[in-house]
Formats: structure tokens, C-alpha cells, sequence
């Protein structure tokens, strides 16, 4: 349970760095949140991808490219991964 917090803790850090809107740390809790609990539902970086993509849309109305999204689903797996191994 501890280590799940961890890599809750780390999934958060990673995605108030990102800010792809460049709105400096805290205006992301809701989408970080859903983010969260969809890399605990989702096993592929192109569906978290599309699933990050549209949670941000659908808060912000704009769009993050496909691409950038995939490239932060991959990191978060990356984080995911490593927690699984070191249990």
C-alpha cells in the first residue's frame, strides 16, 4: 500500500512538471487526478495517450498534441513499471 502512494506520489511530480499549458504547479488537480486513475485502468502508452489527451481537452477546451501525450503516457508507464518490479 505504501509503495502504491509512492508511485501515486511520483505520477503526481511528473505531471505538475509537465504543466502542458504552462500554468506553473497547481492548476492541474483534476486532470492529475483522473490521469492517475486512468494509468492504474489502461495497460498501453497510445490509450493512456488518447485518455490524457481528452481529459486535458475537456478542461482546458484546448488540445495537447498526440505525440506529447504519448510521450508523458510512456514516462508514466515507465514510473508504473518500476513500482511493479520492486515489490
Amino acid at each position: 500500500m505504501e509503495s502504491e502512494m509512492k508511485t501515486n506520489l511520483q505520477f503526481v511530480d511528473l505531471l505538475n512538471e509537465w504543466d502542458p499549458f504552462k500554468l506553473k504547479n497547481g492548476h492541474y488537480d483534476t486532470e492529475i487526478a483522473d490521469t492517475i486513475q486512468a494509468i492504474h485502468e489502461l495497460d498501453q502508452p497510445d490509450k493512456l495517450a488518447k485518455r490524457i489527451q481528452s481529459i486535458y481537452e475537456f478542461s482546458f477546451e484546448q488540445s495537447i498534441p498526440i505525440d506529447e501525450c504519448l510521450k508523458i503516457a510512456k514516462q508514466l508507464f515507465a514510473i508504473k513499471e518500476n513500482s511493479s518490479c520492486s515489490i
